[in-house]
């Protein structure tokens, strides 16, 4: 599920529609949460689609550490890419915003960390990386788990009204990470290795 507080608006003609903030959502805010809503294919259900609807499936959807897609029910679903994403996913099944994200702007995501199956070249943002590759989660994990963990700090002291969307466990776990009692997994282990397939 999506932050509450956004809205799906016409972006511009090349990425069309994406996910913008509807009021100011601080560094630290649980952006999204995957819920039990939100649908898991397998690549063996996938093979047994239609064309047509492989290709939606393909381009509204994830996959997860096991090369199954998760196709989120709301808007979710049209976050954008950026370079420069004020949210990242973690290891837990949640994003968070690694930066404040100002009302009117785009909620984004990195795709370098969603296991794409083919690589493209995105918007250039002026950054010096210019595509988004399958295996950047190997490259640049180091870099978005200290995104994460900066974030991290602002965690109990921001509004969070997804936090009820998370398991007990879930809870437990973010509770000893925020006190400093346990380490934050790494994003990379949300990486799809395809060659194993």
């Amino acid at each position: 599920m999506i932050h509450p507080d956004t809205e799906v608006k016409f972006i511009n003609k090349t990425v069309q529609y994406g996910v913008v903030a509807t009021k100011f959502i601080p560094k630290g805010t649980i952006t999204w949460v995957q819920d039990e809503l939100d649908t898991e294919y397998t690549p063996e259900q996938i093979s047994r689609m239609q064309p047509l609807i492989q290709e939606m499936l393909d381009k509204y959807s994830f996959r997860n550490n096991l090369g199954n897609h998760i196709l989120c029910w709301d808007d979710a679903k049209f976050v954008n890419h950026s370079f420069k994403s004020n949210c990242m996913s973690t290891a837990y099944d949640f994003e968070i915003a690694v930066r404040d994200i100002q009302p009117g702007e785009q909620l984004t995501d990195d795709y370098g960390y969603l296991n794409i199956s083919e690589p493209f070249e995105a918007e250039d943002e002026g950054t010096e990386r210019k595509i988004v590759h399958p295996d950047d989660l190997l490259e640049f994990h180091e870099i978005w788990d200290a995104q994460v963990a900066d974030a991290m700090k602002n965690f109990d002291y921001v509004n969070q009204p997804l936090l009820k969307l998370f398991s007990a466990e879930t809870k437990a776990e973010m509770k000893k990470i925020t006190s400093g009692t346990k380490a934050m997994k790494s994003i990379l282990s949300c990486y799809f290795d395809s060659r194993k397939k």
